[in-house]
């Protein structure tokens, strides 16, 4: 092994305790104490050190994110049944808030606070293939959507730019729809995560379930 070599494995080892540490904080004390100074306190070194590693402090979060959606899409990707576009939808959203109730501080970095990209690569990858493939113009047609704002056309033809990269390729139709159908599962989670129903509700999967049932027979295939 050179010694070129040995630097960089020595290096990614470095990074990958750098991330751990990062996560580890997060779990433990929010968003708002993973900062580099913390970081350089736990792992026993000075916080300029981790400068050779992260440019910033927002760059280090970017890759917090990156790392709990690749998380987040395994989970989601090993839940999917076979060959049942409605089951899988189903599926897909039941281990989302799943996933947002045992994770309330990934949930907050990554759904609830101001990045670059909150939904990328992998994670991105699994609504869109999962979500998407049911909102296909065909699966269902109403007059709702088909009267998409105009002021939010120029908003959906950079989001279709942006998941070309992907290699999805859907309408403008589709995009607006699963605007819709993100809006409403995202709001009945974050309200459930952060405890902010209008009044004290001591279980509220059957509520979830309800509005579920009726998302998906709104949007997707009977």
């Amino acid at each position: 092994m050179t010694q070129a070599t040995r630097r960089e494995l020595a290096r990614a080892d470095t990074d990958r305790e750098i991330r751990r540490t990062a996560r580890e904080l997060l779990v433990r004390d929010g968003p708002r104490a993973v900062s580099l100074r913390a970081i350089a306190r736990e792992l026993g070194v000075t916080a300029p050190a981790l400068y050779r590693y992260y440019s910033s402090h927002s760059d280090l979060l970017e890759q917090l994110r990156a790392d709990v959606c690749a998380d987040l899409a395994a989970e989601l990707s090993q839940a999917l049944p076979e060959d049942d576009a409605r089951a899988q939808v189903l599926s897909v959203c039941r281990v989302f808030r799943r996933w947002a109730l045992a994770h309330p501080q990934e949930f907050v970095l990554v759904f609830a606070t101001p990045a670059r990209e909150r939904v990328t690569g992998r994670l991105a990858g699994v609504f869109l293939g999962v979500v998407g493939r049911v909102l296909m113009p065909g699966a269902v047609e109403t007059p709702q959507q088909q009267k998409i704002p105009a002021a939010i056309r120029a908003d959906l033809v950079a989001f279709l730019g942006s998941i070309g990269e992907l290699g999805v390729s859907i309408s403008l139709e589709t995009a607006y729809a699963m605007l819709q159908f993100w809006a409403r599962l995202y709001g009945q989670v974050a309200l459930e995560v952060f405890g902010q129903f209008p009044f004290p509700v001591r279980d509220a999967e059957p509520v979830f379930e309800a509005m579920l049932l009726d998302l998906v027979d709104e949007f997707g295939p009977v």
